[in-house]
């Protein structure tokens, strides 16, 4: 895995559990708009706004970058419009940056000769 798409998996996983923290904030401040009087709605959904935006620009970028599959990258926007899909995108991604650094070693010390 090169620097560039290394760079890239790890933007979309630095954006995708703030994007998901945002949105559970969002359906918060909804209900209590709705059952009081406290009105934080606009400006959550800014943020939350903004964060998807980032979240959606990251995704289309890493998808270019790692060549991933239709299912791959449809499995990963599909995370982002799910409540809490961004902390398991965030999880998967981690996971995914963790094993293409020991494959890299391994490759860099002959022990693999893919």
């Amino acid at each position: 895995m090169d620097i560039k798409t290394a760079t890239a998996l790890r933007r979309l996983r630095l954006v995708s559990a703030p994007e998901a923290v945002s949105f559970l904030l969002l359906l918060v401040c909804s209900v209590l708009k709705r059952t009081t009087d406290f009105n934080a709605v606009p400006v959550m959904g800014m943020i939350h706004g903004v964060l998807f935006i980032l979240y959606v620009i990251f995704w289309a970028d890493a998808w270019n970058r790692t060549k991933w599959s239709l299912k791959t990258a449809a499995f990963y926007f599909v995370l982002s419009v799910l409540p809490t899909g961004g902390f398991f995108a965030e999880r998967k991604l981690k996971r995914e940056a963790e094993d293409a650094v020991i494959a890299t070693r391994a490759r860099k010390e002959g022990i693999v000769g893919a």
